[in-house]
């Protein structure tokens, strides 16, 4: 059986994932790197070590996932974002380690960026939207950007049309989360708190245009975390703020005359509380607009999202 090898190794999860030349998932493996209790996460070369030690956990079931499975090409992420001057070192892991098993196998190996395998992994489980054009909107522990996404015969054409001004949103979670003791990544952990909460806090955002901001509302949690307030009280505020700043964010982008689709990717829009109040909101405010949501599993870093754009490219270069 062929397939299609996808590698991705970010700056929280090694991720594998197999796909065969039908589009079948023959194998999806992440693996958390390791990050020490009270921390916001790794240095670039603790991260490029822990993908190391990694790697050798993930690879050792694939065989016995697919005894008789041959890779047909290799594609991993090399860069954050689709950009030329966009640079990570731990990209640089998933990048050498592709070129290799492509070089070794003697198979095609295709370089694509961390973004769009968020982007094709959402397209693939949200099931939409059904469009050659759409907004996506990526919010992850490193990122927080509202584009517009052009599909393409093999990836697509991203356009950056907002941003965070400082801090993104995953980083406004792991902040907060982190001050009350909650492991890192923190979200999971402080969605699961907030179910507790009554709204008897707040926080307040800020949305510019296209343009939001994180740091005035990383702050004001700060503030509460000291003088005492509950934290289930705290962490709904956190989410009660996220709802509010990521809708209106959605409405001035359509105000403006953008695509009333959006496709929500990246680890923080895996949120349940998130996606219920952003359709709950969204929905008496314009109804107009679409909503799709990766799925969950593959919200978060990923490497079907990889190996997807393998198999388009792959497909693209043989099937002519």
């Amino acid at each position: 059986m062929k397939f299609i090898l996808g590698i991705d190794t970010s700056c929280y999860t090694t991720s594998l994932a197999g796909v065969g030349l039908d589009g079948t998932v023959l194998f999806n493996h992440q693996l958390l790197l390791d990050v020490p209790e009270g921390k916001y996460g790794l240095q670039q070369s603790e991260a490029l070590f822990h993908h190391l030690k990694n790697l050798p956990l993930l690879t050792d079931s694939i065989r016995e996932l697919i005894p008789d499975g041959e890779i047909a090409a290799v594609c991993a992420s090399v860069r954050p974002r689709p950009q030329k001057d966009s640079y990570m070192p731990v990209f640089l892991f998933s990048h050498h380690i592709g070129q290799a098993v492509a070089d070794l196998t003697g198979t095609p190996f295709y370089p694509v960026s961390h973004q769009e395998t968020h982007i094709m992994a959402g397209l693939y489980s949200a099931n939409g939207p059904n469009s050659s054009q759409f907004l996506a909107l990526h919010l992850s522990g490193g990122t927080t950007e509202l584009l517009h996404v052009t599909s393409q015969e093999t990836g697509f054409d991203i356009k950056l049309i907002g941003n965070t001004l400082d801090l993104s949103a995953g980083q406004f979670v792991d902040r907060i989360g982190v001050a009350m003791g909650l492991p890192f990544p923190a979200g999971p952990y402080l969605e699961q708190l907030s179910l507790s909460g009554t709204g008897l806090s707040s926080i307040t955002g800020s949305v510019k245009g296209l343009h939001v901001s994180f740091s005035g509302p990383e702050t004001q949690g700060q503030m509460l975390i000291r003088k005492g307030e509950a934290y289930p009280e705290i962490a709904y505020a956190v989410y009660d703020l996220l709802i509010r700043v990521i809708s209106k964010w959605i409405l001035n982008a359509v105000s403006k005359g953008y695509t009333n689709k959006v496709l929500l990717v990246g680890g923080v829009s895996s949120s349940r509380i998130l996606r219920q109040g952003l359709q709950e909101r969204l929905s008496k405010r314009n109804r107009s607009i679409r909503l799709y949501y990766a799925d969950p599993k593959l919200s978060k870093d990923n490497a079907v999202g990889t190996a997807l754009l393998g198999l388009q490219a792959y497909q693209n270069q043989h099937i002519k």
